[in-house]
């Protein structure tokens, strides 16, 4: 018969260890998303690590709708607050950081707002990314799949000299006014981060 081995001594303080350990991150969580509703709440949970997931062009057509987190190259998320500013934060689980992104039209236009904030990102003439509660011609960007598995996302309205302006976040996780920016600019590469819940459904 097999023989019992006897449990090291130290097994209760390990696991009150672990215990406080676990109880120490989820605190962590709520107290950065405090102000989230249950809904954004679980839309955060569900986020995904930084990873690269397989393209999906399905969403490009029919006015699909998806949440995700654009995460720069530079290292910041992409976030809209309830004022309508765009900016980059450092912490994967802030509440503004989750954008429902919007297929507006063929050819990979899309429209990107936040779910907490229901603030549209929108460029203007002039390269200048600001929100907008009410959507408009200006809130369309065209999605661009770089050659580095990374995205880009450019007016479709403006220009500037007949050159792509794109939404872009500095080192410092600050937007860049468009006229600024180009496609090959590590500032403009993003990955569109899925959630977990959208990938066990399959969508």
């Amino acid at each position: 018969m097999p023989r019992w081995m006897p449990l090291p001594c130290n097994l209760p303080n390990l696991l009150s260890g672990l215990y406080l350990h676990i109880i120490f991150l989820l605190g962590s969580v709520c107290v950065a998303c405090s102000d989230c509703t249950p809904e954004q709440l679980a839309a955060i949970m569900n986020c995904s690590k930084h990873e690269r997931h397989a393209r999906n062009y399905d969403y490009m057509e029919g006015g699909d709708v998806r949440i995700r987190q654009l995460f720069s190259r530079t290292q910041w998320f992409l976030t809209v607050d309830d004022y309508g500013n765009i900016n980059g934060t450092q912490d994967p689980t802030n509440c503004y950081s989750i954008l429902e992104v919007r297929t507006v039209s063929e050819g990979g236009v899309l429209a990107i707002k936040g779910v907490k904030s229901q603030y549209y990102i929108s460029m203007n003439r002039t390269g200048l990314l600001q929100g907008k509660k009410i959507y408009n011609e200006n809130c369309n960007f065209k999605e661009i799949f770089l050659e580095n598995y990374f995205n880009a996302y450019s007016s479709v309205k403006w220009s500037t000299n007949g050159k792509e302006m794109f939404i872009a976040l500095s080192q410092k996780g600050r937007p860049l006014r468009g006229k600024k920016t180009r496609r090959e600019h590590i500032t403009s590469h993003f990955i569109p981060m899925k959630c977990r819940e959208e990938e066990r459904t399959g969508v």
